[in-house]
């Protein structure tokens, strides 16, 4: 396949597209990709969006993750993706780095992404933002898209349970939040992703409260994927999980061809 340019309303139609895959109970299932090789590979897996993972991309790029990469390269690699691909893209854009909302939502649109995830943590201070400044900047993002007729579809990223993983049991967690879920929904968001949110006890009490449809990370310890469409779940991610894989399972084929690692003969 060539690449492709997304006109307006091949833009639109993507965006539309994706967000009417947001059901909770029958999820939408998104095994992330990080390069055109990948993205495409997912495609020819029969998944009907194609998600990418900050983590996965920027270790191809040769940076760490959480902003580590610098911005310009991460969203170029989101554009090559876009063009290559005729299914939506959502692209992590991590926590927005560090654009005002009108800058975000024009170089997304020129890229042709259908959605996006911002989460909520400030990589430089190494904290979580304050939700309120944050549903204030999400709110932006979706004015400045609306104004430019973009449908963007926002998953607005949760890092409490990522933030404070270690320290116990998530139910004393669930509150915080939710009072963020319901501060994002309010500015407009589409979907609310408190990644690292894995107990099923936890997640079945989040999301009749959350306010809307909720992504899930699926983790090792996670419910199966008909156990979180049983819970309501809305969206599954695996975040850097695939690329993490490919990587082990490159290192082992190495390990294999290395000098010295045939059998002496005898």
């Amino acid at each position: 396949m060539s690449a492709k340019q997304r006109t307006p309303s091949d833009l639109e139609r993507d965006c539309e597209r994706l967000r009417s895959l947001h059901v909770p109970g029958d999820p939408l299932v998104l095994p992330n990709a990080w390069d055109v090789a990948s993205a495409k590979a997912v495609v020819e897996a029969g998944f009907p969006v194609v998600a990418t993972t900050s983590a996965g991309v920027a270790a191809a790029l040769g940076y760490e993750d959480h902003e580590g990469a610098p911005a310009k390269e991460m969203l170029a690699a989101a554009a090559r993706i876009c063009s290559r691909v005729e299914v939506p893209v959502t692209v992590d854009a991590e926590a927005g780095y560090g654009m005002e909302p009108e800058e975000l939502v024009t170089v997304l649109r020129e890229i042709g992404v259908a959605g996006c995830n911002l989460e909520d943590t400030n990589h430089p201070a190494e904290t979580l933002r304050d939700p309120d400044k944050q549903a204030e900047w999400l709110r932006g993002v979706r004015a400045a898209a609306s104004d430019q007729g973009y449908g963007l579809v926002i998953n607005a990223r949760i890092d409490v349970f990522l933030a404070n993983r270690g320290t116990g049991g998530q139910g004393g967690l669930v509150a915080e939040a939710l009072r963020r879920a319901r501060a994002y929904f309010d500015a407009g968001v589409d979907c609310v992703y408190p990644i690292a949110l894995w107990e099923a006890d936890s997640i079945a009490a989040y999301i009749p409260e959350a306010g809307g449809p909720v992504n899930i990370l699926a983790i090792p310890n996670a419910p199966s994927v008909s156990e979180l469409a049983e819970l309501g779940v809305a969206r599954i991610s695996y975040g850097g999980r695939l690329h993490w894989q490919a990587m082990e399972q490159f290192s082992d084929s190495l390990t294999l061809l290395a000098p010295g690692s045939e059998p002496a003969q005898t």
